[in-house]
């Protein structure tokens, strides 16, 4: 049974959903220019690992745990607009770090700690969106994608090309940041810090006033 062409489905899936700046955008675009592009590629495979959980649910047509998760949205919500509120301000008050010595790529790989909080943090995030299952239900019901019943392999093929499709997105976007890195001055990168503190704060805010609409 062919599957290129669900794998590719998924990945042009991944791609379109991955793409719109957000609050994750600007995560990946921020650690790059404050860490480099191993912990923005971090900070990005996290989002399109949560993008595949949601791909899975979808594909496989698992309507109960979108259902439950659907149900709990003002939870999440809550959650989510708490952990982007925290994440701007911790932004905010963060403080361009001193150059070390050694290669760049060399020191960011040597930091597990801090690859996997961003990792981590993004996964999270994007778990929390419950608008994430349900673009993924509506894409995946529009094409005839959901639930193909007798056919695992397809659905695992659909799954594998939105991670590819998203991780592809967020290489693109680390790496060329990353390019311009090094023209980002200590002076520039404090402004950076509170712009980017200030919008995911806004970010925050609007989910948890979302709950009181």
């Amino acid at each position: 049974m062919d599957i290129v062409a669900p794998l590719v489905k998924g990945l042009v899936i991944g791609l379109s959903i991955a793409a719109p700046v957000g609050p994750i955008g600007l995560l990946c675009i921020r650690r790059t220019l404050a860490d480099g592009p191993v912990h923005g590629l971090a900070t990005g495979l996290g989002a399109a690992s949560a993008d595949a959980v949601y791909g899975a649910i979808a594909g496989f047509g698992l309507s109960a745990v979108s259902d439950w998760l659907i149900g709990r949205e003002g939870g999440l919500r809550l959650f989510g607009g708490l952990m982007l509120l925290w994440m701007g301000i911790a932004t905010l008050r963060a403080r361009p770090a001193p150059a070390a010595a050694g290669p760049a790529v060399a020191r960011a790989v040597g930091d597990t700690g801090g690859l996997l909080r961003a990792y981590g943090s993004t996964f999270m995030l994007t778990l929390a969106n419950p608008a994430t299952i349900l673009s993924f239900v509506a894409v995946f019901g529009a094409l005839g994608l959901a639930g193909p019943a007798g056919a695992t392999h397809l659905a695992v093929a659909l799954v594998t090309g939105v991670f590819l499709g998203s991780a592809l997105w967020w290489l693109g976007l680390s790496t060329g940041v990353g390019a311009v890195r090094h023209r980002v001055t200590p002076a520039a990168m404090v402004w950076i810090n509170r712009a980017s503190g200030a919008v995911l704060a806004g970010f925050g805010l609007t989910a948890l006033a979302s709950l009181l609409a």
